[in-house]
């Protein structure tokens, strides 16, 4: 699990599994982990977050979306 970006409380990471999946980051604060869609950014799975939090991790992701989509073309190819 390539973790590919930390901000504050929050770990951006892969799961290598998941390469025949649309490209999509999870994010990890302590036993939490959400999935979010990044093309377009959109919440998949909120993994125990509550909403007010979700939606400052989706800005997060939003913020980061080309370098986090770059890095899921580096790890899973195309």
């Amino acid at each position: 699990m390539p973790t590919v970006l930390v901000i504050g409380p929050y770990r951006f990471f892969f799961v290598s599994l998941d390469y025949g999946e649309p490209p999509h980051i999870h994010v990890q604060r302590e036993k939490f982990v959400a999935k979010f869609w990044l093309d377009p950014v959109q919440l998949e799975k909120s993994g125990g977050f509550k909403a007010q939090e979700l939606n400052q991790i989706g800005k997060l992701v939003q913020e980061n979306q080309t370098y986090l989509l770059e890095r899921w073309y580096e790890h899973f190819g195309q």
